[in-house]
């Protein structure tokens, strides 16, 4: 009894280890049962979409791509818009076309400047001796203001000319600006009414020439005689009464714009020439004194 006791001894103890070899198998995990979906996936299934296409799917995909390409780009040639061509911007409106909106000419302060505004149509005549003193006192008033010098101006039935000086661009459109809200405001109240009175932006011009200045001058001071008004001597309605230019005249000395400061307006313009009460002006100089402009 104790030897076959002692030969079961082995197996009873064997047994248990063999029952417990296969569950930690299966509680310990394969390296190949560990790994991740992704990282179990082969090279092949890895792969992109592009990447798994076929030679002639790669092929024919570019053949469209270009084929789009050149389609759009005949598309834009067809339809094309904007740019320079004949016929192209806003229409003008009315009788007469307005001054364009384009660059202005670069002004200095050795560059004296041609300047014509005019009025809305409709309204009353300028050239009466009640609104001749009133357009006096006004133009005395804004005369030398921003860096704005006004030398020289001519009014006529409903449009204005002046010769001014300007340290640049922006001290003249200030000036003018200013100017021009004065002189608005003083015919309004004159005419008891309210509204506009200016119908457009000025025009300007600079004058870069002693021959541009002295032809300026003479269309400013003599402008009623390019409009047909029978003027015998100086116009009342401008500053020639005081404007030492003259030939065959004397100025007045009670003169209330400034004096010119250019080397221009002072003395350049003399090289052509004093100037004759009875001149009449050139073409006009700037293209801003259009036909439809009444005297």
């Amino acid at each position: 009894m104790d030897q076959s006791h002692t030969l079961m001894q082995p197996q009873s103890r064997m047994q248990p280890q063999s029952r417990m070899q296969p569950q930690s198998r299966m509680q310990s995990p394969s390296p190949m049962q560990s790994r991740s979906p992704m990282q179990s996936q082969s090279p092949m299934q890895s792969q992109s979409p592009m990447q798994s296409q076929s030679p002639m799917q790669s092929q024919s995909r570019t053949q469209s791509q270009s084929r789009t390409r050149s389609q759009s780009v005949r598309q834009l040639d067809l339809f094309r818009r904007g740019g320079k061509r004949a016929g192209a911007g806003r229409k003008p409106k009315g009788d007469r076309a307005l001054v364009p909106h384009d660059t202005r000419d670069r002004v200095t302060r050795r560059t004296p400047v041609l300047v014509t505004t005019r009025l809305l149509a409709g309204l009353p005549n300028l050239r009466r001796e009640s609104t001749l003193v009133l357009l006096r006192e006004t133009f005395a008033a804004g005369a030398d203001r921003f860096g704005f010098r006004l030398i020289e101006y001519s009014i006529q039935s409903n449009h204005l000319h002046f010769v001014a000086e300007a340290q640049d661009e922006i001290a003249l459109a200030r000036g003018m600006k200013g100017l021009l809200v004065r002189v608005a405001k003083a015919l309004n109240r004159s005419w008891e009414r309210t509204g506009r009175v200016v119908g457009d932006r000025y025009h300007a011009r600079a004058l870069k020439t002693p021959r541009e200045v002295r032809n300026a001058l003479v269309y400013v001071l003599q402008n009623a005689r390019k409009h047909g008004a029978r003027i015998v001597g100086i116009d009342a309605h401008s500053s020639g009464p005081w404007f030492r230019g003259w030939m065959d005249r004397t100025p007045r000395k009670d003169r209330a714009l400034p004096e010119a400061s250019s080397w221009l307006l002072l003395f350049g313009w003399l090289k052509g020439g004093r100037i004759a009460t009875s001149e009449a002006p050139r073409p006009d100089p700037s293209a801003a004194g259009r036909a439809g402009c009444r005297v």
